[in-house]
């Protein structure tokens, strides 16, 4: 099963769609990586959400997608961080 990339529209919609749910998290860099490696590297901090994972984002993202029907029958989530 082959999947196209989502356009920016779509990924701008979902990510409008889950932010009562996510926080805004930081961007940092190190000078020190950046020299050692000769490239400019960034860190977006997905650890400082909530769960303390980047799945908070998926996992509110799907939770959206259920069905009223699917929505009656419970949700139950797990990370290991």
């Amino acid at each position: 099963m082959a999947f196209a990339a989502p356009d920016f529209k779509r990924i701008d919609d979902a990510s409008i769609e889950i932010s009562p749910y996510t926080l805004n998290t930081p961007v940092f860099s190190s000078r020190s990586l950046n020299q050692m490696t000769g490239a400019s590297l960034f860190f977006k901090c997905e650890n400082f959400q909530r769960a303390g994972a980047f799945k908070m984002r998926g996992a509110a993202h799907a939770a959206l997608r259920l069905t009223e029907e699917q929505r009656q029958k419970g949700l139950a989530t797990h990370s290991s961080g």
